[in-house]
């Protein structure tokens, strides 16, 4: 779920980041940015969609793991740590934000070579099913796309 974003005068990487509420690794990561100042006013980026319909927000506190967070909501911890552009090994820290997904939904995270073919069969849905839940699709590695479970 990514949207489009024209960069303005006055934007910076991080103020970027801050305003979809994500990472500056994730813009770099799908934007294939190798370094933060290559932003020019006018560029046009894709940026993760914020989706308050399939995400809830969760703040870290003191103590808090990927895998107690994952265990507590129930899910997968690598599509919480692939949601939230993470790595297993990296640290995460109090008053961050974690996108948690939301129950009554699948999702998936495209890999290189999918088309909507082989993420449609995936879901075991129709093309079309798949585009009415997604609004933009490019299949980028890393995109997220959501299936309504029934």
């Amino acid at each position: 779920m990514y949207d489009k974003y024209v960069i303005e005068n006055g934007d910076t990487l991080s103020s970027i980041a801050a305003k979809f509420n994500t990472l500056e690794s994730t813009i770099m990561d799908i934007n294939n940015i190798a370094f933060p100042d290559a932003l020019r006013q006018g560029m046009e980026i894709i940026v993760p969609k914020e989706s308050e319909k399939y995400f809830e927000y969760y703040t870290i506190k003191k103590g808090d793991s990927i895998y107690k967070i994952a265990r507590e909501y129930n899910i997968n911890p690598e599509l919480l740590t692939a949601l939230n552009g993470l790595e297993d090994d990296d640290y995460i820290y109090p008053e961050q934000r974690l996108l948690i997904p939301k129950s009554g939904y699948s999702y998936y995270i495209t890999r290189e070579g999918d088309t909507l073919d082989i993420v449609a069969d995936r879901f075991n849905i129709s093309k079309d099913k798949l585009l009415s839940h997604n609004d933009i699709i490019y299949l980028l590695p890393g995109q997220l796309l959501v299936n309504k479970v029934k």
